[in-house]
């Protein structure tokens, strides 16, 4: 029997948001959200310690972090006898931490006993990681003064770096070439569930944080995520594009 063929118009005419669906099915399910928050700070960790995280069974845990393979949201990597898993790509951590943001803003439709901002832990709040960058209250005015004094074009999501921006974040040790030559996009604005303003994503946002760290301006905390300003740091960071 003949098959028609169908082009990937008709396609994408049938289903104007192909594979979203699939996507948010996943990301709907209580345990295999929480089991991918813990993996928010670009770790990987063994599939017993997310089972704990989530509250899980060793064996409902398992079925879960296949699902999130098969679906491509996270990346498995065997070691030894046990097996690691990690978000797949910093594409599927912006997409986590925009629902964080939608669901802030929802909330704020209607009424709350305790307000958002307090339920924030205010370590988490200051300075953390998204994935591979720099998120909240330091990472949001950062970006905001960064386009403020034109280092940044803003269109929509996309951010262009301009020549001003260039000779500022080379001065501050951001390795631009190594940044350009990663397989994902260079730049582009990230919604921060906690500010609910962007701060900087993309290989551009990773290699501001890794440049953060390597000055010992910003240092990693026992509280996963959370990242701790050094003085240096309150020093350096305050005076960025200014």
């Amino acid at each position: 029997m003949h098959v028609p063929h169908r082009s990937p118009a008709v396609d994408i005419a049938r289903d104007p948001a192909p594979g979203v669906s699939s996507l948010a099915a996943l990301l709907a399910d209580a345990g295999r959200m929480t089991m991918l928050w813990a993996l928010m700070d670009g770790s990987a960790r063994p599939a017993g310690e997310l089972a704990l995280v989530a509250g899980l069974s060793p064996s409902s845990a398992s079925g879960h972090l296949a699902r999130l393979v098969d679906g491509g949201v996270l990346a498995q990597a065997s070691r030894g006898r046990h097996r690691y898993f990690r978000i797949a790509t910093p594409e599927t951590a912006a997409a986590i931490e925009a629902l964080a943001s939608a669901v802030l803003a929802t909330r704020e439709l209607r009424p709350r006993p305790v307000p958002v901002s307090r339920a924030t832990p205010v370590p988490l709040r200051h300075a953390r990681t998204c994935y591979d960058h720099l998120a909240g209250e330091i990472a949001v005015d950062l970006f905001a003064r960064m386009h403020d004094h034109r280092w940044l074009r803003i269109d929509g999501s996309d951010v262009a770096l301009t020549d001003a921006g260039v000779s500022g974040l080379t001065a501050l040790g951001v390795d631009l070439t190594a940044a350009r030559a990663r397989r994902r996009r260079f730049a582009c604005t990230c919604p921060d569930w906690s500010e609910r303003k962007p701060h900087l994503g993309g290989a551009l946002g990773a290699a501001l944080l890794s440049a953060c760290l390597d000055a010992k301006w910003l240092e990693p905390t026992r509280e996963p995520r959370a990242l701790r300003v050094t003085p240096l740091g309150e020093r350096k960071l305050s005076r960025i594009a200014l």
